[in-house]
């Protein structure tokens, strides 16, 4: 295992992987039964240096990783409409001992901005966390940007268990066909 750090503008990402190299098209998408690997993103609206890790969250129960398209240059409605209906269902998932982290990618400039702003009037519990993905250090890492114009990274819905396990993957390779929170909820109760 190696832990490299990842300079994005003024913030340093930190990501854990086993072997192999860091070039993005080489980067597989996490699947089911593969171990996650760690990450280190700042969070939304904390204190500078506030920061959401993958194995700190983990080792207090299951986490949801739910990546969205982030900011394209515009916010995306199929993105606003699953945030909308993961938060209706927050109760279960903290029933379920759930963390529920959402990646909001894109290009560094103004990132903080867009994503204060998709969140802006909702508010959401303490086992929900929005983090940032300045210059998708973390999307490559996790073998989903898409680089094509208008777009930053499939969009995605991970289960990832206390050894880091991947117990559910979805992603999708167009706008829809999202993760529902009620699919999400039954892989989370399988664990």
């Amino acid at each position: 295992m190696r832990f490299v750090t990842l300079k994005v503008g003024l913030i340093a990402v930190g990501l854990l992987w086993s072997g192999g190299s860091a070039g993005a098209a080489e980067v597989a998408t996490p699947k089911v039964g593969d171990e996650a690997k760690d990450f280190e993103l700042p969070a939304l609206g904390g204190e500078k240096g506030d920061t959401v890790k993958l194995s700190a969250l983990t080792a207090k129960g299951p986490v949801v990783l739910v990546v969205l398209r982030g900011y394209p240059g515009y916010q995306c409605p199929l993105c606003t409409r699953q945030f909308g209906e993961f938060l209706a269902k927050a109760d279960e998932f903290k029933a379920a001992g759930a963390h529920v982290v959402f990646v909001y990618p894109g290009p560094a400039d103004n990132l903080a901005k867009f994503a204060a702003d998709f969140v802006k009037g909702k508010d959401y519990p303490k086992h929900y966390a929005v983090v940032l993905d300045p210059g998708y250090a973390f999307t490559n890492a996790y073998g989903l940007r898409w680089d094509a114009k208008n777009e930053t990274a499939y969009p995605a819905t991970f289960v990832i268990d206390a050894k880091r396990s991947v117990a559910f993957a979805k992603v999708s390779k167009t706008h829809g066909d999202r993760s529902s929170s009620a699919d999400v909820l039954k892989a989370v109760a399988a664990k």
